[in-house]
């Protein structure tokens, strides 16, 4: 079970906001959850998710791509739980 910083469970499908860098910036983004496991990184288990950007975030400055790629869930906040519908299927 992964989870939030505030203890709420992590799958694919949910929306998710998390710290993302641009260059010397740090900005706020949301994205969709694709994938969620862990990794060994450092002799720790770490909880990993595989996000995709939904475009939808702080700054003044566009992202130059919306690629998925790998965040560590240590800083992700849920937002809206299956925001997909994909625990439906």
């Amino acid at each position: 079970m992964i989870t939030d910083y505030a203890g709420e469970e992590l799958y694919p499908g949910d929306l998710v906001a998390y710290a993302a860098r641009q260059g010397n910036r740090v900005r706020l983004a949301d994205a969709l959850v694709r994938r969620v496991t862990t990794r060994i990184e450092g002799g720790r288990l770490r909880p990993m998710l595989l996000v995709r950007p939904t475009g939808i975030e702080s700054g003044f400055t566009k992202r130059r791509s919306l690629r998925s790629e790998w965040i560590s869930a240590e800083h992700v906040r849920l937002i809206l739980p299956d925001a997909t519908g994909e625990r439906d299927r």
